[in-house]
C-alpha cells in the first residue's frame, strides 16, 4: 500500500472510531445501554496505525477502553452495539457488555476489563502461536495503569525469555482514572525504559499521529516475525471524555480545562487530514453514519437473551 492510501485508510478508520463512540455518547442517556463504556474519544490513532500493521491472522487483546481496538481490527459493528444493549446477537451473546467484546474471527480474541488481566491471555496466544509454528503477531494494547501491575512485568519477562511473537502496545493517555503519573509512578522515569528494564526491544512516539504509528508498528511486526522476539511500544495520547461514561468530567479538578484544550488542538483525525488533504470526507462521513444508524436499528430489534440460554452459558451442566 501506498503512504497516500494509507493515510485515507487510516483517516477513514479514526473517524469511523469517532463516529461510532460519539453516536454512543449520544445514546447512552437513554439508559438502553445497561452497561459502563470507556470511550477512546481524542486517542483513536494508536488503534488506527498498530492495526493497520497487521495481517489477516495476528490476533489482538485488549483491556477496558477497546471499542477502538475492536474496530480497527475489523470487529463487527453491529453485534459490538447489541452486546452494549445486553442484546442475544451481541458479539458475547449480550452477557458481557462494553468491557468484555470478542470476535476471534476477526483476530480480536477478547477484552477483560480488570487493569493488566488481558496482558497474560495475549502472551498465551502468542505461545500457542510459537508452539503451532504459526506466522502469528498477536498485540496487547495496555493503558499507562497497566505498567504498575505485577502481572505486566511477570509477562514482559516471559514473552522475552521465550520469544514470542507478542507486541505490547501502551496507549499513554498520563491518567490512571484520576490520577496523574506524577502520584502514581517515580518522576523522570519513563514508560519505555521500565520495558527495556526487561531486556525486550522499544519504540516510542507520538500517539495523535496516525501515520507515525502505523510506520513504528510495522517496524516492530516485521522485527518479530523476523525471529527478533517481543516488541514494547509506548504512543502518547490523550482521551477527550470522562474516565467511564459519555460526558466530560474536567470539573472534577483532576486536570486543568488549559491541559485538556491543548490535547484537543492535537486532535488525531485533524492532524492527518491537513497533512494528506481528504476531498471525499463529506461521503465517507455520510457513509459512515448510515452504517451506524442500521448498527443501531439491529441492536435495538434484536432479542434479549432467553434465561436458559444465560443459565446453559453461565453454569456448567452436571
Amino acid at each position: 500500500m501506498d503512504q497516500s492510501a494509507l493515510r485515507q485508510d487510516l483517516l477513514r478508520s479514526m473517524l469511523r472510531i469517532r463516529m461510532v463512540e460519539e453516536a454512543v455518547a449520544d445514546l447512552y442517556p437513554e439508559q438502553e445501554m445497561r452497561c459502563p463504556v470507556h470511550l477512546s474519544i481524542g486517542q483513536e490513532a494508536p488503534a488506527a496505525g498498530v492495526c493497520s500493521a497487521l495481517a489477516n491472522g495476528d490476533q489482538v487483546v485488549s483491556g477496558h477502553r477497546s471499542h477502538a481496538h475492536y474496530l480497527a481490527r475489523g470487529g463487527d459493528l453491529a453485534r459490538m452495539l447489541a452486546e452494549f444493549y445486553g442484546k442475544a446477537t451481541g458479539c458475547t451473546g449480550g452477557l458481557g457488555g462494553s468491557m468484555h467484546l470478542t470476535d476471534p474471527e476477526a483476530g480480536f480474541l477478547a477484552a477483560t476489563p480488570i487493569v493488566g488481566s488481558s496482558i497474560p491471555v495475549g502472551v498465551g496466544a502468542a505461545l500457542t502461536a510459537r508452539n503451532r509454528g504459526e506466522d502469528r503477531v498477536v498485540v496487547v494494547f495496555l493503558g499507562d495503569g497497566a505498567m504498575e501491575t505485577g502481572i505486566l512485568h511477570e509477562s514482559i519477562n516471559f514473552a522475552v525469555v521465550h520469544r514470542l511473537p507478542v507486541m505490547f502496545c501502551c496507549e499513554n493517555n498520563l491518567y490512571s482514572v484520576y490520577s496523574p503519573m506524577s502520584v502514581r509512578q517515580p518522576p523522570d522515569r519513563s514508560i519505555v525504559e521500565v520495558a527495556a528494564g526487561h531486556g525486550i526491544r522499544t519504540w516510542s512516539g507520538d500517539g495523535n499521529d496516525a501515520e507515525e504509528v502505523a510506520g513504528l508498528a510495522e517496524d516492530a511486526v516485521q522485527a518479530i516475525r523476523l525471529g527478533s522476539g517481543p516488541a514494547f511500544l509506548e504512543f502518547s495520547t490523550y482521551r477527550w471524555r470522562e474516565h467511564c461514561g459519555p460526558y466530560y468530567d474536567n470539573d472534577l479538578g483532576y486536570r486543568t480545562q488549559e491541559e485538556f484544550e491543548s490535547w484537543r488542538d492535537s486532535d488525531p483525525i485533524e492532524i492527518l487530514a491537513r497533512r494528506e488533504g481528504w476531498p471525499d470526507r463529506e461521503q465517507v462521513a455520510l457513509d459512515i453514519a448510515e452504517e451506524i444508524r442500521a448498527a443501531v436499528e439491529f441492536a435495538r430489534s434484536s432479542p434479549f437473551p432467553v434465561s436458559d440460554s444465560m443459565r446453559s452459558t453461565l453454569v456448567p451442566s452436571s
